[in-house]
């Protein structure tokens, strides 16, 4: 008997012929000089698919060693390139109806309207920088969508907290919760006391929606701060290196900075309203 390594179509056409004629596999198979075993086959996949011919691409899978080099660039000839997640608050609904309803509130609000507003807050830096290495393969433009943000809600251990406010043309000074830990009673009396003197002078505080930091232009600010204690020639290593850092790279601010971030609200604003009250971009 001879070995067969391929059977064409027009072959197990004629031998599903005969197995129809009710022929058995022995005799089908000697007479086109197969293996049984071949006939059998083929005979159950025709009573399975009613298909007599071969599917292509049928066997064992070829595997191949492909790099990250080819497959990055595969993806990026795609329109999808390596890029880092945004980091953001959780949105409830209810926050996002309350900061739709607030930037609908302020929409009318001018550039010179924004001016003359104090905008103050605190924010905590650490020792060890989130270095968010973490990469997404993202389509240009849609850095914002949904499944390519990354929530984060905590903040690192071994952290200092500060409280400053900006303004156009201004700013204060630096205030740096340098011992213990800022517990609700320090807080009041450290921070928010000192402040009650604007309503003495008559000063009105503007209402600010909850969980809404990409709103505040103010956190522009920390972020450039944050890269300029990172990128000094000799970084911080303990706290009190931390906090003389701090406080020399705030007083080195371009005040031109200040005021872009400050002046973007009418932008900002804008920008809530188009998202439905969704996350904005820094």
């Amino acid at each position: 008997m001879s070995s067969r390594h391929h059977i064409d179509d027009v072959m197990r056409g004629r031998i599903i012929g005969k197995m129809e004629e009710g022929r058995k596999i022995t005799d089908v198979a000697r007479e086109f000089d197969i293996a049984q075993s071949v006939v059998s086959r083929l005979w159950k996949s025709f009573k399975t698919t009613g298909m007599c011919s071969r599917r292509h691409g049928g066997g064992r899978v070829r595997r191949k060693q492909i790099s990250r080099k080819t497959v990055a660039r595969r993806l990026g000839r795609g329109g999808l390139y390596a890029r880092r997640p945004v980091v953001c608050v959780p949105l409830t609904r209810q926050h996002r109806t309350v900061r739709l309803q607030w930037c609908r509130e302020h929409h009318n609000g001018t550039g010179q309207d924004w001016a003359c507003v104090l905008f103050s807050d605190e924010s905590r830096f650490s020792l060890s920088s989130d270095c968010r290495r973490q990469l997404i393969w993202r389509e240009s433009g849609t850095a914002y969508r949904p499944e390519n943000i990354q929530e984060k809600d905590r903040y690192p251990t071994c952290s200092i907290m500060e409280w400053a406010d900006i303004m156009i043309n201004g700013r204060t000074p630096l205030y740096v919760v340098a011992n213990g830990t800022m517990t609700g009673q320090r807080y009041i009396d450290e921070v928010l006391l000192p402040r009650d003197c604007l309503d003495s002078e008559g000063i009105q505080r503007l209402v600010w929606p909850a969980r809404s930091p990409d709103l505040h232009p103010i956190e522009n600010v920390w972020d450039a701060l944050g890269r300029q204690v990172a990128g000094r020639n000799y970084p911080p290593t303990n706290k009190n290196t931390l906090i003389r850092a701090l406080t020399e790279e705030w007083d080195k601010l371009p005040q031109q900075l200040l005021d872009n971030v400050v002046q973007s609200m009418v932008r900002r604003v804008e920008c809530c309203i188009t998202l439905h009250g969704g996350h904005i971009p820094y």
